[in-house]
Order: C-alpha cells, then sequence, then structure tokens
C-alpha cells in the first residue's frame, strides 16, 4: 500500500506530537517523584496546655555552689578509720560546736569540711609528735535531715541520703501538687538566704538544707 507525500507528512508530524507529549508525561512524573523523597520538614513540636509545666530546662542559672561537695555539721555520725591504728578508729559524732573528740588528738574541728578536709586535718593532727605517716579514711554513717515544703504533697522533715538532688527530695515528699511550679526551687542553706535554683538533676540538696517548692502563677 502506498500513501501519498501529504498523507505521509501528516503521520510524522502525528509522530512527533505523540513524542512529544509522552516526554512531558514522563518529566511530570519524575518531578512529582522527586518532591515526593526530598527533604521533608520535621513537624512542629506539641503546645503544652495552658498552665502545664515545661518539661524542657529551666531558665534559672545554676548558682555556683549547685553541686557543692557536702560540708560535715553538728548532728552528723562518722565512722573514722586510721590505717593500722585500730584502738585509735571509731564511730564519732559531730558535736553542737562542731567538733569531733578524737582517741590521743582531742579535738578536730569538723564544721563546714568537707570530707577529704577533715581526713587531713586528722592526718595533721596525728603528725604532730603522735604517728610518722598517719592514712585516714571517714565516712558518714548517719547524715543530719533536710526539710522541705511548699508545693509538695507532704511538707516536713525527711532522713538525707548521699548524693541527693533536688528532685529526689520532691519524690521523698510525695511529689508536686496541682498548683506546683515545677522549672525551680529555692534553698536556704546553713545560716544563708534563701536562693534560686532550678529544679535539675544538677543540683544537689545538702544535709540541714531547707527546700521550698514555689507556685506556679498561670
Amino acid at each position: 500500500m502506498t500513501y501519498s507525500a501529504a498523507r505521509l507528512s501528516g503521520f510524522r508530524a502525528f509522530g512527533r506530537l505523540f513524542a512529544a507529549r509522552v516526554a512531558a508525561i514522563f518529566l511530570v512524573a519524575g518531578l512529582v517523584a522527586a518532591c515526593a523523597d526530598g527533604p521533608r520538614t520535621s513537624a512542629p513540636a506539641p503546645i503544652a496546655a495552658a498552665g502545664t509545666p515545661a518539661t524542657g530546662a529551666s531558665d534559672v542559672p545554676l548558682p555556683e555552689d549547685a553541686t557543692i561537695d557536702y560540708a560535715l555539721g553538728s548532728g552528723d555520725k562518722l565512722r573514722v578509720i586510721v590505717f593500722g591504728e585500730p584502738d585509735l578508729s571509731g564511730e564519732f559524732d559531730v558535736s553542737g560546736s562542731g567538733n569531733v573528740a578524737l582517741p590521743l588528738i582531742g579535738q578536730v574541728r569538723a564544721q563546714d569540711l568537707t570530707l577529704s578536709e577533715f581526713e587531713n586535718a586528722i592526718e595533721a593532727k596525728f603528725r604532730e609528735g603522735y604517728l610518722n605517716n598517719p592514712r585516714v579514711s571517714v565516712e558518714v554513717l548517719n547524715y543530719r535531715p533536710f526539710y522541705i515544703y511548699g508545693e509538695v504533697e507532704n511538707s516536713g522533715q525527711y532522713p538525707y541520703t548521699n548524693g541527693m538532688t533536688v528532685l529526689n527530695a520532691v519524690a521523698v515528699a510525695g511529689g508536686y501538687t496541682y498548683r506546683a511550679n515545677q522549672t525551680s526551687v529555692y534553698i536556704t542553706r546553713g545560716e544563708g538566704d534563701e536562693v534560686e535554683y532550678p529544679a535539675s538533676p544538677a543540683v544537689k540538696v545538702l544535709p540541714g538544707d531547707v527546700v521550698r517548692v514555689p507556685e506556679r502563677f498561670f
């Protein structure tokens, strides 16, 4: 079968048009696939309901003494070990005046000293004509209690445990009330003023501390 030149020209034109449309379809499909596989933006974090305390880091700055080492005080019961000298070792109380009465060397000041500082003080006393190379270890058997009040379920006095943080203290007191500001606490330490701290596991509570959990205002 033969076709005229005009008809052949028409077939060729139709073929070019068809090819162009197929190419356009594949191009659009490729663009859609690229958009589907491209980078996605993260969904925004859910917004807490009104009145719900924030769970992120508090804006309250961390005071210098937030992670302070434990300092001995009146009411602590200690075990003092003088290595190689069992007669000089034993259990002793820190008196109301802040001293510890030890065999042979008598009164040693303990008030406001860390354990390592108190060990050094005892060793220095023994070196004053008693022992040539004393080695001393001190541990706390019983700590003086701490106090917590404010927006916790059970305010009061509680036994202190080594390594306690403000979050541990709140848990010991039964947790927060529904009115509590869960981002900060106030601590009175010794004879000092009340200081604001973030409610963070990095903030230590020390024996004798008075912890106040404030009320939120919204």
